[in-house]
């Protein structure tokens, strides 16, 4: 798309009264400067500097030149940073001659200094700034104000310094002093740069040089101040080292002695730099150092001397020193930036010509050395970072080490040859792939080795690449990794190659080494693992070699099918295509579809094929483009036509929101190209090319139409949400790009919109879907006003009185559509007069002030929204009177949140800029905040009760009214905390004389006559969402209206709301928020109460600036203080006290120092440890205060990294909290270790609790967290020294569990070594001893925490040192539980052989034993382990498995597990690899004991074991070698006999995976089943399971062979009712899926057999039901290769086109006819109408599981229209049969009953029922229309 430039805007240029009458009375040069100062435009400022730059010496007039650059300067000088005019002032005076630079330079120099000398303090920064552009804009010479202007900038900074001490709270304006601070402090650099040579020059002994002396003195001091004060943010402190040491530099010279120290420095400049030797300075003074050493001081080349040589190799060891001891993110992201400055500062070294660094330099630098390794480390600790800078520093690190150790080893080129990098290598390949610092590691390697160096040591890295691009977190690293790759190897092999070599040679290697790998991914792997491809890999591999794509497309066009569930050939083709399309390989659509790779039809199939991603990649094929002027062929809007309507009803969001995306691009090349049509037919070209442009645009006016009109005709009543919104999506979209005019627009699209297309883009406002109803309203602002017809009063004044009505109704979502009718009236002209009939019908005094007749849109919007707001506000003031009298009434009949919603609704489209009415808006304000605080005052009791969900009993019986009343009389606010010591309980017996005067009568009347009931719902709903609205509206109010205010220079805003009703909205919040009970309530006041506090850091008023510093140190004090008397909620995780303190700190910008939040977690942390006095009830509150908002706050996302410095103290206060003797303060600890150990190790990426992606290695742990290392360390001895087992009694101490949970998330690295100072070996003795417990679970636990404190060398002794500790025979000494828990440790570590287990009497620890005799006997081939499986098997032959031992009849504890153990030795035996154990003449014996073991855990097991084989043995198309007529006749026996549910269904699915290859020989016992006889037991077992949705689905797979037989076709019945049942809404997903897959497989048997009579009926009404299913993969099983509606389409033409052929069309049409008349709904009375209605009201929410997708009126048309189609091909009338005659008698008389009692239903309805009763209407409107359409069929059929 062209964007045009734009006009740079110029603003006015201000200049003061003293600069004015200096322009003015400048002699001699009135007339050429009023000239000079008429340049108002850039222009004139051009041609100015033309005329200077062309002026010679001769031409000058001295005084009016003068004059002229006088006034230029001033001018310049004056003017502010981004206005334009100074950038052209700039080039004016830098483009003068060189004879004129000396003047302009002096002129410009007198300029600044006069600003510089009488500047005010609020005009420094833009001195700075007009300094920086002087130094930096012009080469006109020396300066000689050197001294005054570092003078100036010392005064500048000093003023800066004394303005931050009193700025605490005010965070915007302590933001904008640190960037003046920051500007200062560069700019002073700049004058110290710029002046070097003037400096070196006045500081020599024989010159006077005082004051420079004292100035650079002074600006010291200033710097190290910055340095020092960790107030500042770092970027300011940074920036002041770096000015430090070029100040030095400045000072001492370049030579040696800088890097040696101060010693031969100045007097002054030691004195001044005492304070940065002092050991107390702030860590981080050293760092900022560091990086000023690096930035400033020159080290390309040789090196001055060995003292800067120290100095290099000094820098990194204080850096890794500081790197252990930071705990704030963004210090680790400096000391990551300025490690790599300084790998790049010695890689300069080692860069220079002559390389004479020294050779112990050389060494130190080399890679192996000890700072290498130490750098290393630290690499690898921190490629894992969170923040992204950190790994992007950490790989640049890496980078430059492997190009320092190729610099310090030049004669080492082949990297095969360096022990160095083959170990590197090594360890990096042996990494998992889920750390994302191994990509960028290995790509370091490729850049440097090149790709052949990788290739040749592992030959499948491309394809393990291309596995992992599946997930989503690893897709950019993979792909980065693949191209580097790719890119190398090629330029590798064409490098190789002669030049008589073809191409085609060696490109035949590259494709066979990258490209197939990918197709064969494309081709077969699942669609989700594929879909990041298109985005990431695929893209760069085309631009890589795009000659690929022929290649690709011919090798895709000869693969055979796929599987099932991948997206095939074609689908890779479309991927393909459509990345080669996006990357411009594929040629213009202009010269012919895509170059003719592909046919036509191919790309019409892949448009409605059933996988989502297919269908997308061809819509990307088609709708992106290269170019975005391309113009669209008839091809491509014919394949659109053909993809719109069968696709519009997606289920995916993420496939609504890329079709939404791509058709989007479409537009915009429909748009752009019509812009370069139209252009070329206003030029004078050909008039062939005129016609063919002519007929182009013609097209696409016809494709527009054509789309715009289908898209509204799809959002007729009940269409599926989907589809409403795609359809508004993209029509939002042709009013955005083309606009629905009617007048002379080039396609002229309003006049295809109907009213009634208008009319149902309205009625889509009622839907419930918040995004449908936003996509209206916006659509109908586009569309044609006379098609909306809102400007008709009549139509006018019944929408108005919907919204109104809506917006007290009792349903909480109808007010959101209130809100949106009322805003769509805003614009309307007449409807402040349309508000007053409705105010005087109510008896409202109001009075509305109209608009002027020739008023403007703006001036009626403001008129509108005034009128609409107060007349909701008089409603809602008489609503809450009300409402103060009876709550019930009120949450019945006018519940007051929807007259609240629909003001913050109308209030946010008010233009605050351009008011008019502003007396009136302020009063209106100051009403509305006084009405929202008496709402809030008649709802709080409930919300603020110590339980409002369960304090009103949950009835719907309407004489309860009098109870609920005396209930809520009875509720007060629970404004203290003695639930501690007792419970309080509501009096229900006592009822005397003073409780019922007390009591106010409620009559169960209200004014209209006619009864209302109330539910303790609507009262509850009432409340909680009146809270929030509220707290929106008070939001809203304080945002969005301008505040008035009076600034520091005393100068008055005016606005609309002031700085006390803020500060009383803020008071209000405080109270709601600690003190309100109901989480919505407190929940939805925190939205309101961040809106105020975002408004409060960015206003003018110095008092609301400190307000939240304020607030939050008293809710501090008040939690410091809290007891059981305090106002504060102690339970629900402390209700809201955590969002407040979220929100008073979350508005501290994040750039900031962060003060408020490191005070408030000091204080929070100190209070959640655990002290000697909070050991009681009463006295632990304020502790769980602390933990409870400790816990929001490390949730709380926007606090980002600034709260990862407190996780190590969070960590502690947690896991010592366990051992308080509180439970709330057990529980509190509990939910914020759950909560640190997410915000550590990151959100559950998978299923599998111990997946590394979880995890991260010890390193990085405690180097991200030090400070654990030694308290887990503490905290582990103490609970080791507690579970010694030796008495037999389990003692378990209370933070055991958390301790080692948290070790058992650390894993090791092969990049872990031994010189780390936070060594894992101190853990190890006390891990060990944990396995000894008593407790089963802390023996797994310390199994699992072992193995990532053993390093890989260190495997093999601490296995055997765990074995000696094993008893070496029996004894009554021996503590089976240490036994047990050293065989865990040893099962996760083992790689040995160990002993036998005979003797040993403990169950468990024989199944511990023979788990870790099951790892040792794995795939491995020695004769060793070959003796260890004998052993093992003679040691399984003699168990309990094989021989039970009948004489023990009660089993001991831990048999099973000991069972399970044994069970695991046989499968491995028999299924796993047979092939090692050599007991193949043992299979059958041992497969027939598992699946006959009494224990059902042991069959299970088994059972799972071949499910899990055979499905391996499936997808390599192989038969199972174990599989013999025994264990198929236990299989089965089991199946027909097995009682266990989870057993049975795991054995069902075996045996239907079996009977998929080939026919199944049933057999029970010794006797073989018939076909008959196995039909009949399973359609009685299918039937008596019908409960267990996992057995029913496996039966109707395993029934279905044997119904087709001919002997079988009586029990087809049976089976059609088994398979139509699992088809209805209400079974699970699973059960619908095989349902539909077997509709499927049967389709070419069943389905389509004309001798079976459901054919017709059943299993056809089956297949429809399935595809409108919810389940997205219910929906796609259920059909082929098309979208649900092509199949839907195509499935009902197919049943007719077979009636033709069966010869039943008259017998077929007639029970197509009652698909479509539909099934009755029961009794039709109007008993039956009114009862519905009635429950419609009394329920605030839909009751049921809805079916969004599917659309009743849809498959209605589609029925219609094929019957229509089978009638036509009648030679006869039906009725000429008389059985056919009295058939359609009674179908014509139930349609016209129900077309009867539907239009009666319909006309009793109210006015617009499409928004008062949106569900009853629409039913009514679909049984309408299947009557009157099966009317029309039956009459044909006469």
């Amino acid at each position: 798309m062209v964007v045009k430039k734009k006009t740079p805007r110029v603003e006015a240029v201000a200049l003061d009264e003293e600069n004015l009458r200096k322009l003015i009375g400048t002699d001699g040069g009135g007339s050429v400067t009023m000239q000079c100062m008429n340049v108002s435009m850039s222009t004139s400022l051009q041609q100015a500097g033309s005329q200077l730059e062309a002026m010679s010496e001769e031409q000058s007039d001295g005084v009016p030149l003068e004059a002229c650059l006088h006034t230029l300067a001033l001018v310049y000088t004056s003017l502010q940073a981004k206005n334009p005019l100074r950038r052209a002032i700039a080039s004016a005076l830098a483009s003068v001659p060189a004879w004129l630079q000396e003047q302009t330079a002096n002129i410009l120099s007198s300029c600044l200094s006069e600003c510089l000398s009488n500047s005010p303090p609020d005009k420094h920064p833009h001195i700075v700034d007009t300094i920086t552009a002087c130094l930096d804009g012009f080469p006109v010479g020396k300066w000689s104000t050197t001294h005054l202007l570092l003078q100036f900038l010392h005064k500048g900074l000093s003023e800066y310094l004394h303005q931050n001490s009193g700025l605490a709270g005010r965070h915007i304006a302590q933001a904008q002093l640190m960037q003046s601070c920051l500007a200062a402090v560069k700019t002073s650099m700049l004058v110290i740069q710029r002046s070097q040579e003037t400096l070196s020059a006045a500081l020599q002994p024989e010159q006077d040089h005082c004051k420079l002396e004292e100035a650079l003195s002074s600006l010291m001091s200033c710097y190290i101040h910055i340095l020092t004060d960790e107030e500042f943010i770092q970027s300011v402190q940074s920036t002041a080292g770096m000015a430090v040491v070029l100040l030095i530099r400045s000072v001492m010279g370049g030579g040696d002695e800088v890097a040696s120290g101060l010693d031969s420095a100045p007097a002054w400049l030691k004195q001044r730099c005492e304070g940065l030797c002092t050991s107390g300075r702030p860590p981080g003074v050293s760092l900022y150092l560091c990086h000023g050493a690096l930035a400033m001081l020159s080290w390309k080349g040789a090196l001055p001397g060995p003292q800067w040589e120290q100095l290099l190799l000094l820098v990194p060891n204080t850096l890794l020193d500081l790197d252990v001891s930071i705990k704030e993110s963004s210090t680790a992201m400096v000391v990551a930036r300025v490690l790599t400055l300084w790998s790049g500062a010695a890689l300069d070294c080692l860069q220079g010509e002559e390389l004479t660094c020294l050779p112990s330099l050389q060494q130190s630098l080399s890679g192996g050395s000890k700072l290498q390794r130490h750098l290393l480390e630290h690499i690898y600790s921190h490629w894992e970072h969170p923040l992204d800078g950190v790994r992007h520093q950490t790989r640049s690190l890496f980078r430059n080490l492997l190009l320092l150790h190729q610099h310090t080893n030049p004669s080492t080129s082949d990297p095969t040859k360096d022990p160095y990098i083959t170990e590197i290598t090594q360890n990096l390949l042996g990494l998992e792939w889920h750390m994302r610092g191994k990509y960028g590691s290995l790509g370091c390697l490729v850049e440097l080795y090149g790709a052949r160096y990788l290739l040749n040591i592992q030959p499948q890295l491309p394809s393990c690449l291309l596995d992992l691009m599946g997930d989503q977190t690893l897709a950019p690293y993979a792909s980065d990794l693949l191209e580097r790759l790719f890119v190398s190897h090629k330029s590798q092999l064409a490098s190789e190659v002669g030049a008589s070599e073809k191409t085609e040679d060696w490109m035949q290697c590259w494709h066979h080494t990258w490209v197939t790998p990918l197709l064969q991914v494309l081709c077969h792997a699942r669609l989700d693992q594929t879909t990041y491809i298109l985005d990431y890999f695929l893209p760069k591999l085309l631009r890589c070699s795009p000659s690929s794509l022929a290649y690709m497309v011919q090798a895709l066009q000869d693969t055979p099918p796929c599987s099932t569930g991948s997206r095939g050939a074609i689908g890779a083709l479309m991927t393909c295509l459509r990345a080669a399309r996006a990357q411009g390989v594929v040629p213009s659509s202009e010269e012919g579809l895509w170059g003719g790779l592909v046919r036509l039809s191919l790309i019409q199939q892949a448009l409605i094929h059933k996988h989502d991603q297919v269908r997308m990649d061809a819509l990307g094929l088609v709708c992106e483009s290269h170019r975005s002027t391309e113009v669209l062929t008839l091809q491509e809007m014919d394949l659109i036509c053909h993809f719109l309507l069968p696709n519009l009803n997606s289920q995916s969001p993420g496939v609504r929101q890329q079709t939404v995306s791509l058709l989007k691009k479409l537009l915009c090349r429909v748009k752009d190209s019509t812009q370069l049509l139209q252009k070329r037919l206003s030029q004078k070209k050909d008039q062939e090319q005129r016609d063919t442009d002519q007929h182009m645009l013609h097209l696409y006016k016809e494709f527009l139409r054509w789309m715009c009109v289908r898209l509204l005709e799809v959002l007729v009543p009940g269409a599926s949400f989907s589809k409403c919104l795609m359809s508004l999506h993209l029509l939002c979209l042709l009013g955005q790009f083309f606009t629905f005019s009617t007048g002379s627009d080039a396609f002229t699209l309003g006049e295809v919109v109907t009213s009634e297309h208008a009319a149902n883009v309205l009625y889509c406002i009622a839907s419930n879907f918040l995004e449908v109803k936003q996509l209206a309203s916006t659509l109908l602002r586009q569309l044609p006003p006379s098609a909306v017809g809102l400007q008709v009063p009549e139509r006018m004044c019944s929408v108005l009185q919907a919204a109104l009505d809506l917006s007290t109704s009792t349903k909480p979502f109808d007010s959101v559509t209130g809100a949106h009718l009322l805003n769509l009236l805003l614009c309307q002209p007449h409807l402040s007069q349309a508000l007053l009939r409705c105010a005087q019908e109510r008896c409202l005094v109001f009075q509305p002030s109209s608009p002027p007749s020739q008023a403007s849109e703006s001036l009626i919007m403001e008129h509108n929204m005034l009128a609409v707001v107060e007349y909701l506000l008089r409603c809602l003031q008489s609503e809450v009177s009300r409402a103060e009298s009876s709550l019930l009434q009120a949450a019945s009949s006018y519940p007051l949140y929807g007259r609240a919603h629909c003001i913050t609704a109308v209030l946010q489209h008010l233009n605050t800029e351009s008011l008019s009415q502003t007396e009136q808006w302020r009063r209106l304000v100051s009403e509305l905040i006084a009405v929202c605080y008496r709402m809030s005052d008649v709802v709080s009791p409930v919300v603020q009760s110590s339980s409002p969900e369960g304090l009103i009993p949950m009835d719907t019986d309407s004489e309860t009214n009098a109870g609920l009343q005396k209930i809520l009389q009875e509720i007060q606010p629970r404004d203290t905390n003695d639930f501690f010591t007792s419970a309080r309980e509501l009096n229900t017996h006592q009822e005397d004389d003073h409780t019922r005067r007390q009591t106010p009568h409620t009559p169960l009347l209200n004014t209209g006559g006619e009864g209302y009931r109330v539910t303790a719902q609507m009262v509850l709903v009432c409340c909680w969402r009146s809270m929030k609205e509220v707290a929106m509206l008070l939001g809203q109010l304080c945002q969005s209206l301008p505040l008035h205010y009076t600034s520091d220079s005393a100068h008055t805003h005016t606005g609309l709301i002031t700085e006390e009703q803020v500060e009383g909205v803020g008071l209000y919040f405080r109270q709601q928020l600690l003190q309100s009970r109901h989480r919505g309530a407190f929940e939805l006041a925190y939205v309101g109460f961040v809106r105020l506090t975002d408004m409060l850091c960015r206003s003018g008023s110095k008092a609301l600036q400190r307000l939240p510093a304020h607030w939050l140190r008293e809710v501090l004090e008040e939690v410091k203080s809290s007891d059981p008397s305090s106002k504060l909620c102690a339970t629900r995780r402390s209700a809201g006290i955590p969002f407040y303190i979220q929100a008073l700190l979350s508005s501290e910008p994040k750039s900031s120092s962060c003060s408020l939040l490191k005070m408030t977690m000091r204080e929070l942390i100190a209070l959640a440890m655990p002290s000697a006095g909070r050991n009681t009830d009463s006295s632990s509150v304020p502790q769980v205060h602390a933990l409870n908002i400790l816990r929001a706050l490390y949730r709380d996302t926007r606090l980002g990294e600034n709260i990862i410095p407190f996780v190590s103290d969070g960590m502690q206060a947690a896991v010592l909290g366990f051992t308080s003797p509180v439970w709330a303060v057990r529980n509190s600890s509990t939910l914020l270790f759950s909560t640190l150990i997410t915000r550590i190790f990151g959100v559950k990426k998978g299923k599998d609790e111990h997946s590394k992606k979880n995890r991260m290695t010890g390193r990085e742990f405690f180097t991200r967290f030090p400070a654990l290392y030694p308290f887990l360390l503490h905290q582990l001895e103490e609970a080791a020294a507690t579970v010694e087992s030796d008495s037999g009694q389990a003692k378990l101490h209370p933070s055991l569990f958390l301790l080692l949970l948290v070790l058992s998330r650390l894993y090791p690295s092969p990049m872990d070594g031994s010189s780390s100072p936070l060594g894992l070996a101190p853990f190890m003795p006390f891990i060990i001893r944990c396995g000894r417990s008593a407790v089963y679970r802390t023996r797994e636990m310390a199994a699992r925490a072992l193995v990532p404190f053993v390093l890989v060398t260190q495997v093999p002794s601490t296995v055997q040192s765990l074995l000696q500790e094993l008893p070496p025979e029996p004894g009554p000494k021996n503590q089976h539980n240490h036994i047990h828990g050293t065989l865990l440790q040893v099962c996760s570590h083992t790689r040995q052989h160990c002993s036998c287990l005979k003797q040993n009497n403990c169950m468990v620890t024989r199944g511990a034993f023979l788990d870790v005799l099951v790892f040792l006997c794995g795939s491995k081939i020695n004769s060793e382990v070959s003796r260890l499986r004998q052993k093992t098997l003679s040691v399984l032959m003699v168990s309990d498995l094989i021989t039970p031992n009948t004489a023990s009849a009660t089993p001991m504890p831990g048999s099973t597990q000991c069972l399970l153990s044994l069970a695991r030795v046989a499968l491995s035996a028999t299924v796993e690899i047979p092939e090692f154990w050599a007991g193949s003449q043992l299979t059958t014996q041992l497969l027939q004991c598992l699946l006959q073991c009494p224990q059902y855990e042991v069959r299970e097991l088994a059972v799972e074991a071949l499910l899990k084989k055979l499905q391996e043995e499936e997808e390599r198309k192989r038969g199972p070698p174990w599989l013999e007529e025994t264990t198929l006749s236990n299989l089965t026996s089991l199946a027909l006999h097995e009682t266990h549910p989870q057993c049975l269904a795991k054995v069902l699915q075996v045996l239907c995976v079996l009977c998929s290859s080939g026919e199944l020989l049933w057999r029970d016992g010794a006797s073989v089943l018939s076909q008959v006889d196995v039909l009949l037991n399973l359609l009685s077992l299918a039937q008596s399971s019908a409960h267990r949705s996992e057995d029913t689905h496996s039966y109707i797979v395993l029934i279905y062979p044997r119904v087709y037989g001919a002997s079988t076709l009586s029990h087809l019945s049976q089976w059609g009712q088994l398979v139509c049942s699992c088809c209805s809404e209400e079974q699970p997903v699973e059960v619908k899926l095989t349902a539909a897959k077997v509709l499927v497989n049967c389709t070419g048997t069943l389905l389509t057999s004309p001798g079976l009579p459901l054919g017709e009926s059943q299993l056809w009404n089956s297949s429809a039901k399935c595809l409108p299913s919810k389940e997205n993969t219910v929906l796609t099983s259920s059909h082929s290769v098309k979208t649900p509606f092509k199949t839907l389409d195509s499935g009902v033409g197919l049943l007719c086109r077979l009636l033709e052929l069966w010869g039943r069309v008259p017998a077929g049409t007639l029970a197509l006819t009652e698909w479509l008349l539909g099934e009755d709904e029961g009794n039709e009375n109007a008993d039956a109408d009114d009862s519905s209605s009635l429950d419609e009201e009394d329920f605030l929410f839909e009751k049921g599981d809805l079916n969004l997708w599917a659309e009743p009126a849809q498959w209605v048309k589609l029925l219609h229209t094929n019957l229509s189609s089978l009638i036509a091909t009648f030679k006869q009338p039906l009725t000429s049969e008389p059985d056919h005659a009295h058939q359609i008698g009674t179908l014509s008389s139930r349609a016209r009953a129900r077309s009867l009692s539907s239009q009666q239903a319909l006309d009793s309805l109210p006015a617009l029922p499409q928004f008062s009763c949106t569900m009853e209407h629409a039913r009514l409107m679909l049984r309408h229309q299947r009557a009157a359409l099966a009317l029309d069929v039956l009459e044909r059929l006469r």
